[in-house]
């Protein structure tokens, strides 16, 4: 083990939020399992040890990830674009329906009885893969007819096979993938006429989703009515989720009602997945939702501060293409649990139960220790060769 914390590299403040977080998920998990236990049986320790597996395979992967020079994840991206596609298809002839609704978001693994979210993993390659493109036509005249194949074909193609079963997720892909183009320096009339084009797609399928529901089962009509109850204001039967967790929150306060102690996790569906953000508050008050938003916020805070450190253009896009969608997620979380958001079934990264969502940011957050390691050995060949370090950059590195 000691050998282990040895060989890791990279930016320690962020393996340091990883593991705050992973920790203090514990205690939530547990506490909401119960709930889990009503549902599909079995016991609360059962659920404290799968989630405690996940965790333990997610900081797995990101170890072995965070050793893979960072260069290479750029002709990965281009490897990994086609299986995705591939995956993202048997997910949809899976055929997977409830209540007459698409619901195909999950592909069985063979041999090992789990189940696995294929669109995460599609946004995790997705993203690499524009920072890819982006890097490689930085300071160059790029005509839009000329980006159309290489980078926006692979996303609309990623888009419009998440769409049918997940629309919160295509809607946060998409937007993240503008915000990435958008800092690579893809022009901004270019970046005009891809969101226009993106909101006429849009409209089009809800247009042929709606004439052809037999053919086309969607979830178009549950994306409508959370918009519409959301704005409405109101608590109807489909607010039901929203009346629990506002419940929950109110009975929080301050300092919260104890760890283990919410009543709210045995009435509020997704306790330990979407909704855990509640659970939370109601346990440990307002104390412990703040103290989860700096984390996350510290956690920004690092990411950008190892995309400005990062010695290549790729990099720089890569952390902030990775990273800012794990923090970006965290926010919409909070924001659904406390009202001010729609709901969106996206779960809080690192702290929520569900295997895929932490292997995948884990997947993430690898990556960016990946490019901080690159760094620190840059520093220590440059320490080893003698050059001296500039003041001023000492003194900015030191801030």
């Amino acid at each position: 083990m000691q050998q282990v914390f040895n060989n890791i590299k990279g930016d320690r403040l962020i393996w340091a939020i990883a593991a705050l977080l992973a920790i203090f998920s514990f205690l939530p998990v547990y506490s909401a399992a119960s709930n889990l236990v009503n549902v599909g049986g079995g016991n609360t320790f059962s659920y404290f040890i799968k989630h405690f597996m996940h965790l333990f395979l997610g900081f797995s992967i990101m170890y072995g990830v965070h050793k893979v020079p960072y260069r290479y994840f750029r002709g990965l991206s281009m490897v990994m674009i086609p299986i995705v596609l591939v995956l993202l298809v048997v997910t949809i002839l899976q055929g997977t329906t409830i209540e007459g609704a698409n619901a195909s978001r999950w592909i069985r693994i063979p041999f090992v009885n789990m189940s696995f979210q294929t669109s995460t993993l599609a946004s995790v390659v997705l993203m690499v893969y524009v920072a890819r493109y982006m890097s490689k036509i930085k300071d160059k005249e790029v005509s839009f007819k000329e980006s159309i194949l290489p980078l926006w074909v692979p996303v609309f193609l990623v888009l419009i096979l998440i769409l049918p079963s997940n629309f919160s997720t295509t809607a946060l892909i998409f937007l993240m993938v503008v915000i990435l183009v958008f800092l690579g320096g893809y022009p901004i009339q270019y970046l005009g006429i891809i969101i226009g084009i993106g909101i006429v797609s849009l409209l089009l399928f809800i247009t042929v989703a709606k004439a052809f529901p037999d053919k086309m089962p969607n979830r178009i009509d549950t994306w409508m009515s959370r918009i519409e109850n959301f704005s409405d204001g109101g608590d109807t039967e489909a607010d039901y989720q929203i009346e629990k967790a506002k419940i929950a929150i109110a009975s929080g306060e301050l300092t919260g009602v104890g760890p283990g102690k919410s009543t709210q996790k045995n009435f509020l569906p997704q306790s330990s997945s979407d909704f855990i953000f509640a659970i939370i508050i109601e346990e440990y008050g307002l104390i412990g939702g703040f103290f989860l938003m700096i984390l996350y916020m510290w956690l920004l805070f690092r990411i950008v501060i190892v995309a400005q450190k990062s010695d290549t253009i790729f990099g720089k896009l890569l952390v902030l293409g990775v990273g800012i969608p794990i923090v970006f997620q965290a926010m919409i979380n909070m924001a659904v649990a406390v009202e001010l958001f729609p709901v969106t079934g996206q779960t809080l990264p690192l702290i929520s139960s569900g295997g895929t969502s932490i292997w995948m940011t884990c997947l993430a957050i690898g990556i960016i220790l990946s490019v901080s390691a690159k760094r620190e050995e840059i520093k220590d060949k440059e320490s080893e060769e003698g050059i001296e370090d500039n003041p001023l950059e000492i003194l900015s590195e030191a801030l």
